[in-house]
């Protein structure tokens, strides 16, 4: 089974640019208006749909999990190699987890998470060793409720 994500975006060229970077590879098929990504790594259909206008981040956010820190560095490293600024939130405890994470932005401002779960934890908290919200705001110059969701899956 895939996961299918259909993602309005307002420059098709771009787009396919940021994502075949993401993935590491090319969509398998594109159009005038519609770009397709099946990537090997990843149970997904991806798709992007052009719209004249796209309103803020629609989702929440979108999320890759890697099975250890090893590849989550490994991510981080090639995605900067390519000119993206990872934002990077190391030790969180989120959605009853720790995790290690890095951010990246699509064109539109779609935001995508690398993370990795280091392990269970009982209590629900948000608490970031190298990058809570407020520390985060003034690393980037956004404000505290300006900064993605420090949480995921």
């Amino acid at each position: 089974m895939n996961v299918h994500v259909g993602l309005n975006v307002t420059k098709l060229e771009e787009s396919i640019q940021f994502y075949t970077q993401l993935f590491g590879e090319g969509p398998v098929k594109t159009k005038a208006d519609y770009a397709k990504f099946l990537p090997a790594d990843l149970n997904l259909n991806f798709t992007l749909n052009v719209t004249p206008e796209v309103s803020g981040n629609q989702v929440g956010h979108f999320g890759i999990q890697v099975a250890s820190g090893h590849q989550l560095k490994q991510h981080q490293q090639r995605l900067e190699a390519m000119g993206f600024f990872a934002r990077e939130e190391m030790d969180t405890h989120c959605c009853y987890a720790q995790q290690d994470k890095f951010w990246i932005t699509d064109p539109d401002g779609n935001e995508w998470e690398f993370f990795y779960t280091k392990g269970d934890v009982e209590n629900e908290q948000v608490s970031v060793a190298h990058g809570s919200k407020e520390a985060d705001a003034t690393q980037t110059g956004r404000t505290p409720t300006e900064q993605s969701p420090s949480c995921c899956g």
